[in-house]
């Protein structure tokens, strides 16, 4: 399976009740927001989220460069099984058409090397590669 990197940086938030988020989550790559009686959370660009917002900064995000079969079994395994026994945590988004895993920005590399051993095809932006090549 080929993956390939997003380009924006991630936080995961916690909106409290009566806060508008509308005018700072709707852009960038991917955008999510969850609703439960007890919460308001949103995946959205770091840089977005306005101080005063309880958030967890710093993600960055990879998925599978082709639409996912929401009916297959596995893919979701196949890429935390490894992570997971590298001890590399991650945040998973979920759409119809695919699966996102979101790695804390330190462990980027760590888990795009992780999941290249593993078998996996690594697309990497500019970005990735950029920020790899200044800490050889």
């Amino acid at each position: 399976m080929k993956l390939h990197v997003l380009v924006d940086t991630f936080a995961v938030a916690k909106v409290q009740a009566g806060v508008d988020f509308t005018a700072w989550a709707h852009e960038g790559e991917l955008v999510q927001i969850v609703r439960t009686p007890h919460a308001l959370s949103l995946v959205c660009r770091d840089d977005a989220v306005p101080a005063g917002v309880t958030a967890e900064r710093g993600w960055r995000c990879f998925a599978s460069n082709d639409p996912l079969d929401i009916n297959q079994a596995g893919i979701l395994a196949s890429i935390s099984a490894p992570l997971a026994q590298a001890g590399i945590s991650i945040f998973v988004i979920s759409s119809f058409d695919n699966d996102y895993v979101l790695v804390r920005s330190r462990d980027l590399e760590r888990a795009l090397e992780t999941l290249e051993r593993a078998g996996f095809t690594v697309e990497r932006t500019t970005e990735v590669e950029r920020t790899t090549e200044a800490k050889r």
